[in-house]
Order: C-alpha cells, then structure tokens, then sequence
C-alpha cells in the first residue's frame, strides 16, 4: 500500500450488508468481512493481463495477481471501484463499468472479503502505476493454468481461487466461440 491517509471500509454482514465502517488496518486484523473487486483484462486473442505486485504492498508483495483489484472503501460500491481501480493501477479511464462475471464468498483465500469479479475486453493502452504493480504480462488463459499447477506460490491466494473458477468454466462443453469469448456466464 502506498503511504497515504487512513483508508476506511465497509465492514458487512453474511448477506454482504453493510453493518459499519472501520479502518483497514481494523478490518485486516480482526479478520472482518469487507469487499473487493478483480478485473481480468482480455485482449483481442483472448490473452489475460496479469500483474505482478509491487513489492511495497502490504498484502501478497512481488505475488501475481488478476489484472487489477483492490478494496472497496467505505460507501463506494462494487462498479465504481472496478472503474477506479482500473484508472490507477492500469490507466484505463473514462469507461463504464466492465461487466460482472462472478461472485466469491469470503473466506481465507479472499481475506475475508466478498468478491466481484469483472471481466473487461481491452486492447488500448496500459499504464502501470509503480506503486501498485512492478509489472504486466499479457498471458494466454491455458498458460496461465499450467503456470498456477506448477508455480503456485508465486500467485495470491485469491487468484488462485477466482482462476479455478474461470478454468473450470472453460472446461464445460460449450459453443467454440462462447468458450473463447465468455467462459463464465456475464452478469450485471
């Protein structure tokens, strides 16, 4: 995390309500239920952008990571911090929100965080900021699979979870054309 002032989250209930606010340093100690988003950015041949996070994080340091994530602070809700998150850690500005792909339940592999996941088709360009992430690679989603089963101390543990989620998914017979675009039901 980049130093900055205090950061407040929503600290929310078994149906992802809000029952109040707490600090991050609050939240993260006492194991509380908050909520998060991750992106994966595809590109026109259907690679993932992934990120390899920046050492100066506090949670999962030089771990690779979904395109981008991040907390939702206090108020703010899931669309509108996919979007921010997507502006700060990637620079991509000025878009609606991506479209809702699937949900995670927290538990210990989120951090106790209730989870949407995006997904986003984007081929302009990307600006990673230092900050958050040391660096970016576009990926082809069956490498990727190969690279989690072989190096999976190398991936944060909520990405290992949200990836046997898409690999899975890939996996259900489907339309060629629908396993390529979409393996996962898109939601909004």
């Amino acid at each position: 995390m980049s130093p900055q002032a205090e950061e407040w989250f929503d600290v929310v209930n078994e149906r992802d309500e809000v029952v109040r606010r707490a600090t991050r340093r609050e939240v993260h100690a006492k194991g509380w239920w908050h909520r998060a988003v991750h992106v994966l950015v595809f590109d026109a041949v259907g690679r993932v952008l992934l990120q390899k996070r920046s050492m100066l994080k506090d949670l999962s340091p030089g771990l690779w990571d979904s395109s981008c994530s991040g907390h939702l602070d206090a108020g703010e809700n899931y669309d509108a911090a996919a979007v921010r998150e997507l502006a700060e850690e990637l620079g991509i500005r000025g878009g609606a929100a991506p479209v809702r792909w699937f949900r995670m339940e927290p538990c210990e592999a989120t951090g106790w965080e209730f989870v949407w996941v995006y997904r986003l088709r984007y081929d302009g360009p990307i600006t990673v900021e230092p900050l958050e992430i040391q660096y970016a690679e576009w990926v082809a989603p069956a490498e990727i699979s190969r690279r989690v089963g072989c190096r999976a101390e190398e991936y944060c543990p909520s990405f290992k979870l949200l990836w046997a989620t898409v690999a899975a998914a890939a996996q259900e017979p489907t339309h060629a054309e629908q396993r390529h675009a979409a393996p996962l039901r898109e939601t909004r």
